[in-house]
């Protein structure tokens, strides 16, 4: 080899006061987690990390029944929404007559659209007057996902159509409704 000639790859290692460097530089591998920002906390994170008291205080807005509040709390924390519904299903199902009582006493009417006519409220109050003296709490029903513009007329209906069951299957549809605004004020609450 002559002066200025480059040596073959291999050969670099033999020279005094050189380096050789490999071909290519493998850098090690760092966990998903540290490459990335830390996770920002979820409303879910909150919920699971509040002290008990607070959390059935903010679960009692959605169902007013100091009993499935507590057992929503207590069994925290939840992995994802879709298991803190589950389990908010699960402990309105165990609802007994009293605790169903409970929540009924502190439920209203779902408030009417600010441009509803006079004639509207006057229906709506006659029909859940006549419900109450029927059944013996307010009237209760969910309107996830009525559009609001037809939320006033099958507030109505289901009024009107519900006076018609017995007791026992009012009790049961009423325990029903309960459970999906109980589910749709956590899912909103979170």
């Amino acid at each position: 080899m002559t002066r200025g000639s480059p040596l073959p790859a291999h050969r670099l290692s033999d020279l005094p006061d050189r380096v050789s460097l490999p071909d290519r530089v493998v850098l090690p591998t760092l966990p998903e987690q540290s490459r990335t920002s830390p996770p920002v906390p979820t409303a879910l994170d909150g919920f699971n990390g509040a002290p008990a008291a607070e959390t059935r205080r903010a679960l009692l807005t959605c169902l007013h029944s100091p009993r499935w509040a507590h057992r929503v709390a207590a069994h925290r924390p939840y992995p994802t929404l879709d298991a803190l519904l589950a389990a908010s299903d699960e402990a309105a199902y165990d609802l007994t007559a009293g605790d169903l009582a409970e929540a009924l006493a502190a439920e209203t009417l779902p408030p009417l659209p600010a441009d509803a006519y006079g004639a509207a409220h006057t229906a709506l109050g006659a029909a859940h007057a006549a419900y109450e003296a029927r059944f013996g709490h307010a009237f209760v029903v969910c309107l996830d996902g009525v559009p609001p513009p037809e939320a006033l007329d099958h507030l109505l209906e289901a009024i009107r159509s519900r006076l018609a069951n017995d007791p026992e299957e009012e009790r049961v549809v009423t325990a029903e409704e309960l459970r999906r605004l109980a589910r749709q004020r956590l899912a909103g609450l979170l």
